[in-house]
């Protein structure tokens, strides 16, 4: 397949040269369209063309027109732009459509019982219940608790069967390893599989028997593991519940009506639980981020109408607590039982990164010592420290940068963020791929029919194809997120909100809004020549009279939003106490110089 490239069509004579919407590290910041190759496509559209030849010495990439988006300035186009440019399917192919028809909502109840009686363990009469986002479709993990005697727990973990009817190389598992993942744009989902199965088979609906794959895992009264036992299962949802609703619960006691009788003693056990694990992960040095991730509230037509932190709990991390556990028991037992399996590792971090931020932690009075392999407790410690700092949040963001990307593969070699020695992923075979083919090898193994050649011949492409469609749907999540945050803010020119330096770099700092928007303030639009200093990340004039450091708080006004390029410009309202510049406040004359470009 020849590469896709995505970008505005300009002239150029009776040519035309394509603008790319990113620079690319081969082909640069455009190529040529020849005039034969334009195939119709007017100027000022957003088009996607297929690359014909490379940049040579002296000669420009050429390409060929092969689709016309729109006018970029559209808020549809630009969303499908970004789908474009990372690759990302839209549609089903009607065979997969038509496999997807051919199976039935609800599972037959007499099937049920034949799964029963060929060995599936029936847990319907567990209070399970879900945990999940109040939008949430796609609910592939249910919970029980059970508390024993001694103040033991037995936790379980249910997860949708999913390869009970994705078959292994049938038509719906060959297209959901192509996609590797759902991707979960900010106006749309473009789900790994039909929402005939994503939504409603295999999805655990409330007051529904589904098909399941089970974990029943014992802890000890203090939270620590005991045993285990895996199980081709069934399971009927008490309830599907929100995190809103689990966080009000245990805060207010109050439930929703309705709720079964011991719902909410049911909740407490969890929440007992749930901070028990927490508390030995953090015990063994597991490494725990805090990025409040972005909320985009869009309008009928997809327009921005707010942006804000997403809201995260305790409920949250309760139910990331129970997954976590489930995911490490699975792994353990793929390990042990020598069978093909696609792990979920997060190797040592890159040396170099990791100097680079030990010396900037020194440099801000952080205490970070490692000597020799550094172990996940030594980054933990810094951590703690980084929260209490002003520029705690940036600072996070460089030690994450200094960690190697978490990815698939075959070899189980640990996760280090975890501080764990068996990781993988179980608890989503509804929107990831990899998750799909451990619950094969586990039936597989349950039912003594392991197909090991297969499977490891399988697993090493499954992990490197995976790992590539999630680098290319994180980036596209991304890229979504901040085209409704250009477009949030090109409505609110002039408008002033307040902020912390988030970022320096030679042209200027980045400042982050307490909505989670993130602009640029150029240092060509203040007095005096800025110094930056890459090693303690700041910048400074010749005098020292002016100085901008991470974490410092600033107010700045919206002053430019490129919402083809997905840029925002603030200028600079208020600068940190003792470290005001001197323009004064709202730069009348820079913005009116923005107007006239």
């Amino acid at each position: 397949m020849m590469q896709q490239v995505v970008g505005i069509l300009t002239a150029s004579g009776q040519d035309g040269v394509l603008l790319l919407d990113s620079p690319d590290s081969v082909i640069g910041r455009e190529l040529l369209i020849p005039a034969r190759h334009l195939n119709g496509a007017p100027f000022g559209m957003k088009v996607v063309a297929e690359l014909l030849s490379p940049a040579m010495e002296g000669r420009q990439a050429r390409a060929k027109v092969i689709e016309v988006l729109g006018d970029p300035a559209r808020p549809d186009v630009a969303i499908l732009a970004i789908i474009r440019r990372y690759g990302l399917p839209e549609r089903f192919p009607g065979k997969v459509l038509e496999a997807a028809e051919s199976l039935p909502i609800d599972p037959d109840p007499d099937d049920i019982e034949r799964e029963i009686a060929s060995g599936r363990r029936d847990f319907r009469s567990l209070r399970t219940i879900t945990i999940d986002g109040a939008d949430a479709k796609d609910l592939d993990d249910a919970v029980s608790i059970e508390r024993l005697p001694g103040g033991r727990f037995r936790l379980g973990v249910h997860i949708a069967d999913v390869s009970h009817y994705v078959t292994d190389r049938g038509v719906l598992d060959v297209e959901a390893r192509r996609r590797g993942n759902s991707v979960y744009l900010v106006d749309r989902v473009l789900p790994m599989l039909p929402p005939r199965l994503s939504n409603s088979l295999c999805s655990l609906n409330p007051d529904r028997d589904r098909l399941t794959m089970s974990t029943i895992l014992e802890f000890s009264a203090d939270g620590q593991f005991e045993k285990g036992e895996l199980f081709r299962g069934v399971i009927r949802s008490r309830a599907r519940t929100t995190y809103d609703e689990v966080k009000t619960a245990l805060e207010t006691g109050q439930v929703l009506e309705g709720r079964y009788p011991q719902f909410l003693d049911d909740l407490t056990v969890m929440r007992e639980l749930a901070d028990l694990l927490k508390s030995d992960r953090q015990a063994r040095g597991a490494l725990e981020f805090e990025f409040p991730e972005t909320k985009v509230e869009l309008d009928p037509e997809g327009h921005p109408i707010d942006i804000k932190p997403y809201p995260i709990s305790f409920a949250n991390e309760l139910i990331e607590s129970f997954m976590i556990a489930a995911n490490e028991f699975v792994a353990r037992e793929l390990h042990f039982g020598h069978l093909p399996a696609v792990y979920r590792v997060h190797e040592l971090p890159d040396p170099e990164k990791l100097e680079r931020f030990t010396k900037l932690a020194k440099s801000l009075g952080i205490r970070l010592t490692i000597r020799g392999t550094p172990r996940p407790s030594d980054l933990a410690g810094a951590l703690a420290q980084i929260r209490k700092d002003p520029a705690a949040h940036t600072l996070s963001h460089l030690l994450l940068r200094s960690l190697a990307k978490a990815r698939y593969a075959p070899e189980n070699l640990g996760h280090f963020g975890l501080a764990s020695e068996h990781y993988c992923h179980f608890t989503s075979p509804i929107r990831r791929y990899p998750d799909l083919f451990i619950h094969r090898v586990l039936k597989g193994m349950l039912t003594g029919s392991v197909n090991r050649r297969r499977w490891t011949a399988d697993a090493p492409v499954v992990s490197e194809q995976s790992s590539e469609t999630e680098r290319a749907a994180d980036q596209a999540e991304r890229d979504t997120v901040a085209q409704k945050a250009a477009e949030y803010m090109a409505s609110r020119l002039g408008q002033t909100y307040h902020g912390f330096i988030s970022g320096l770099n030679p042209a200027g700092f980045f400042v982050q809004l307490e909505n989670t928007v993130e602009g640029m303030v150029p240092f060509r639009e203040l007095d005096g020549y800025f110094i930056y200093d890459e090693e303690k990340l700041m910048a400074a004039t010749r005098d020292g009279q002016t100085a901008f450091h991470l974490g410092d708080p600033v107010t700045v006004q919206v002053a430019r939003a490129d919402t083809v390029r997905r840029q925002i410009d603030f200028a600079l309202v208020e600068a940190p106490k003792s470290r005001k510049t001197k323009k004064t406040a709202r730069q009348p004359a820079a913005k009116n110089r923005r107007r006239r470009k």
